[in-house]
């Protein structure tokens, strides 16, 4: 009798877990937005060490990039690791 009540169990707890999974599915716009989401957490590091950048060398006397394409580059970066940890979760 027990064997039969521990069957029953683990039989409503998977059609509990299938059901709710039916639930959850993503569907076309959460998708859109999660792509959205990603597209967002890897430009704004960039566009936001690009002007920063273009500030910095616009103080300095002469044609100067370096803060520029400095802050570029660790912009990418860090944009890099936005993407990385945003999927990994």
């Amino acid at each position: 009798m027990n064997n039969h009540t521990e069957l029953k169990d683990k039989v409503e707890y998977q059609i509990k877990r299938i059901k709710k999974a039916e639930r959850e599915r993503p569907n076309l716009i959460s998708q859109t937005i999660y792509i959205g989401t990603l597209g967002l957490v890897m430009v704004l590091p960039v566009v936001a060490g690009v002007y920063l950048g273009r500030w910095i060398d616009s103080l300095l006397e002469g044609y100067s990039v370096r803060w520029t394409l400095s802050l570029l580059i660790t912009g990418v970066i860090i944009g890099f690791f936005n993407v990385y940890y945003l999927i990994k979760e």
